[in-house]
């Protein structure tokens, strides 16, 4: 058997249809299901596993890590893996996180040193987390609803006063240079509230530790709002099912790995089980037990055929807008015409 790896900017753009037309495995965000369905490019997973296999793998998931992944009634990818956007501080200078929004805002106010990780993708991802953050119950993850602009406008104005505080050394970095740039010595950055967790900044051996917490919360004893990340291996429709090829992707999702084998090689396990594990949580710093919470409530993003060109663009607008000084509720409105637009600019022929 024979892997190919891909950056991480291509988990978040790279054309689905391609890698499905190379690989028999292909390992993928949830949010190209949608364009990954329309090109009929996977085989769903009922065509691979038993009905009883599925249901004990989906058991063992943490979150809505096998949720993301069922769209039209089937389900597409194992979840391997598991990450959602998590904050993360220098402990050695701020020692305890802050819990709430009005809590971040007031040591970015206070300290000029808590970054917004809005580069790629991730300014709307963040968005997006604030948005769950103010309305839990939102569900936007068949892509068929948007929310009202009052919420929209909300999430700019508080994004958009952080933003304007938010440290120019990373306002171009994805979030392992933020996190780099975070555990490599300097001050400039004490915090940063929503940004994709890895496992490997929090381990004790570092120079520089990070600490990681969860996300964010609008009140004391409100659900954090996050919005889930990870990734799930698929099977290309053009793949031989055989039992070698089975017999792989048990493995992947057995305790062996997911409790071993992958934490052990700073890996952050799709299992519920590996989040809450005493050996795992002593050698990283209590990563996973910290932002465990977080991981349970995060959101599925939207995954219809054309979100993932609306989520780069959404994403620009962010940035501009912020640096711009644009009204919230005239970017509100802007970014609800490119979700509609979306709709009419599917990325297969």
């Amino acid at each position: 058997m024979t892997w190919d790896a891909q950056p991480l900017e291509g988990f978040e753009s790279a054309p689905i249809g391609d890698l499905c037309a190379r690989y028999d495995l292909v390992v993928l965000d949830h949010p190209h299901l949608g364009e990954a369905l329309a090109l009929d490019c996977l085989r769903p997973l009922d065509e691979v596993f038993t009905a009883g296999e599925l249901q004990a793998m989906a058991a063992q998931a943490v979150g809505a890590s096998t949720d993301s992944y069922v769209m039209a009634g089937r389900q597409w990818a194992l979840p391997l893996d598991a990450a959602t956007q998590v904050m993360v501080r220098r402990p050695d200078l701020v020692e305890m996180p802050p819990v709430t929004w009005q809590q971040v805002a007031d040591l970015s106010r206070l300290t000029g040193k808590v970054a917004l990780s809005l580069a790629g993708p991730h300014a709307f991802l963040s968005f997006l987390s604030v948005v769950q953050a103010m309305d839990p119950a939102l569900s936007l993850r068949d892509g068929d609803q948007w929310m009202s602009r009052q919420l929209s406008h909300e999430v700019i104005g508080l994004l958009a006063d952080l933003a304007a505080r938010s440290p120019a050394s990373v306002s171009d970095l994805n979030p392992i240079g933020i996190l780099e740039h975070m555990s490599g010595g300097d001050d400039d950055v004490i915090l940063c509230p929503l940004i994709y967790g890895y496992v490997n900044y929090a381990a004790p051996s570092r120079k520089v530790p990070l600490a990681f917490s969860n996300a964010p919360r609008m009140r004391v004893g409100a659900p954090p709002g996050s919005i889930l990340g990870g990734t799930g291996i698929a099977v290309s429709r053009a793949a031989a099912i055989d039992e070698e090829l089975r017999d792989h992707l048990l493995w992947l999702m057995s305790a062996e790995v997911q409790n071993g084998f992958i934490p052990d090689h700073d890996g952050q396990p799709s299992h519920r089980d590996a989040w809450s594990d005493p050996r795992v949580n002593a050698v990283t710093g209590n990563f996973f037990a910290d932002t465990i919470e977080t991981l349970e409530a995060a959101a599925i993003r939207p995954r219809h055929d054309g979100y993932i060109a609306f989520q780069a663009a959404a994403s620009a607008a962010l940035r501009e807008g912020f640096d711009s000084g644009c009204a919230p509720a005239v970017l509100a409105a802007r970014l609800e015409d490119l979700f509609h637009a979306s709709h009419h600019q599917e990325t297969h022929p």
